[in-house]
């Protein structure tokens, strides 16, 4: 499993709050990964991928707009 880390920006994020992974942040090839899934990253400002194990994390001072 992947160890690693993607900073977001809060407009990298869904107008739910979610970020799909394999993510083309992440560095991975998108047709070689696995099946996309959307994690929730809004509410708790980080969420891991349970197929890579890739983490997503809003960065420091990001604010997501209310609503998500």
């Amino acid at each position: 499993m992947s160890q690693a880390v993607v900073e977001l920006l809060a407009k990298d994020l869904s107008a739910q709050g979610e970020v799909y992974c394999p993510h083309p942040k992440a560095g991975m090839q998108l047709w070689s990964g696995h099946p996309r899934v959307y994690l929730d990253v809004a509410h708790t400002g980080e969420a891991r991928c349970p197929y890579c194990g890739t983490v997503y994390r809003l960065k420091a001072g990001e604010k997501v707009a209310h609503g998500h």
